[in-house]
């Protein structure tokens, strides 16, 4: 059974920005799919199990922004 957790990402700006994010997250184990709402920031994860907020952080940050 799946999980989806929504997060919210701090300064994305374009495109670039959603695919960076999209990009590091999926590289979390368990992860299947990201969705990512530009104008409000959201992140929504569907994952085989919850997924850490450090993992999803560190992701994140990996490609530049900030979790809220």
């Amino acid at each position: 059974m799946s999980t989806t957790s929504t997060w919210t990402v701090t300064g994305m700006t374009c495109a670039h920005c959603v695919a960076s994010v999209t990009e590091e997250i999926q590289e979390i184990d368990g992860v299947e799919s990201v969705a990512v709402d530009l104008p409000t920031g959201a992140v929504t994860v569907t994952s085989a199990q919850p997924l850490d907020r450090t993992a999803v952080g560190a992701a994140v940050e990996e490609a530049g922004y900030d979790l809220a």
